[in-house]
């Protein structure tokens, strides 16, 4: 089987374009031999929509979004994440997050997500609604388990800062599914790549069947997505990811005749660089901004910010500054301009001297003797 992993980069709250790219992906992927294709966690929205679930027709025009998307699948079928409103007058939060089995024109079923994260930077239980067990869908005579990020963080021992009362892992392996889908918009952190996959081979363990992992990537306010999606299967162990801090659609093949694929991914230092320019970048393309303005000082702080803007909006988009003033060195000007010349980036030296004597002479009468 060629299974395609959407390893897309949305906007919260961008319905039309996140629709775009979305079915962009699909059809590439069709083209290319994709048999079922993933998506990510929340992909019609983005994530974390937060309290944009409660304007009056965001949810419901979510919905409709999905609808659009799932009218234009055929017969290779497309799992996508999405938010789904549930029946009024039903008891508990409104809403579900959820994952939609699109296919041939239509939404086929609908999983939800069982474990809701509300601790460090998710508060799910404000929003929605849990489930009480994960979702199996009959596809080509496979019992195929579809599970939506936090449901496969269920053991005791995985540091989550919360335990549950269910276990869907435990669920789906007592029905002996034979492929196990995970739709995740897991953020990352140094160190966080390293324990998702370790994570992902114990699903794989467990239900003794192939899983396929497919993460979000990109920026979206302060949370940072690096997506390293990967498919591991029981014998094999990781049998091929995707790349890290980057978008990309790729097919990848369970047939026991194709060999594993060795991906490494960036760690420490290197890491930390691609996030941040990742992190960077989407939040200032995402918030509509195409240059930025930067004073350099000739230290290092100010040379790093540099460093990593350039890289993340383009030589061409960054305006360094420097300000000396009379306690200026002349080492930390020439720092600065050397900088500049070094990124290619347009530099402006503008003294300051005459700004902060004029400052200090209006304001030396009021502290006078003090």
């Amino acid at each position: 089987m060629k299974i395609g992993i959407g390893q897309i980069n949305t906007t919260v709250g961008d319905l039309a374009g996140n629709r775009e790219r979305i079915l962009r992906a699909y059809h590439e992927l069709v083209d290319q031999g994709a048999e079922l294709i993933v998506f990510p966690e929340l992909a019609v929205c983005g994530y974390p929509p937060r309290d944009l679930l409660f304007k009056s027709r965001f949810v419901a025009d979510n919905e409709a979004s999905l609808h659009q998307i799932a009218g234009e699948t055929g017969a290779v079928p497309a799992i996508i994440g999405f938010v789904e409103k549930r029946p009024d007058g039903s008891s508990g939060r409104p809403f579900h997050n959820a994952a939609a089995w699109c296919e041939k024109g239509k939404v086929a079923s609908i999983a939800r997500k069982c474990l809701l994260p509300n601790y460090d930077v998710f508060d799910e239980e404000r929003y929605f609604e849990p489930a009480e067990a994960p979702l199996i869908h009959s596809w080509k005579g496979l019992r195929v388990g579809l599970t939506i990020c936090e449901d496969i963080w269920s053991k005791a021992d995985e540091a989550t800062l919360r335990r549950y009362e269910k276990d869907p892992l435990a669920q789906l392996t007592a029905e002996h599914i034979d492929l196990l889908l995970n739709l995740s918009a897991s953020p990352w952190h140094n160190g966080k790549n390293e324990a998702r996959e370790q994570l992902v081979l114990r699903a794989a363990s467990d239900c003794n069947c192939p899983v396929v992992y497919c993460n979000s990537v990109g920026g979206n306010d302060e949370l940072i997505f690096d997506g390293a999606s990967l498919v591991a299967t029981p014998a094999e162990g990781i049998r091929s990811s995707l790349p890290a801090f980057r978008e990309e659609n790729k097919i990848i093949s369970l047939d026991p005749e194709t060999q594993p694929e060795a991906t490494e991914h960036p760690i420490g230092i290197a890491a930390t660089e691609l996030a941040l320019t990742l992190g960077l970048r989407d939040y200032a393309l995402k918030s509509g901004f195409k240059k930025a303005l930067i004073g350099l000082s000739g230290g290092i702080d100010s040379a790093v910010v540099c460093a990593i803007a350039a890289e993340a909006l383009g030589a061409e988009n960054i305006i360094g500054v420097a300000l000396p003033s009379a306690i200026s060195s002349g080492h930390s000007r020439k720092d600065a301009a050397d900088l500049a010349a070094n990124l290619g980036i347009e530099f402006h030296e503008l003294s300051i001297a005459d700004v902060v004597a004029s400052a200090e002479n209006t304001l030396g009468p009021v502290f006078s003797g003090r």
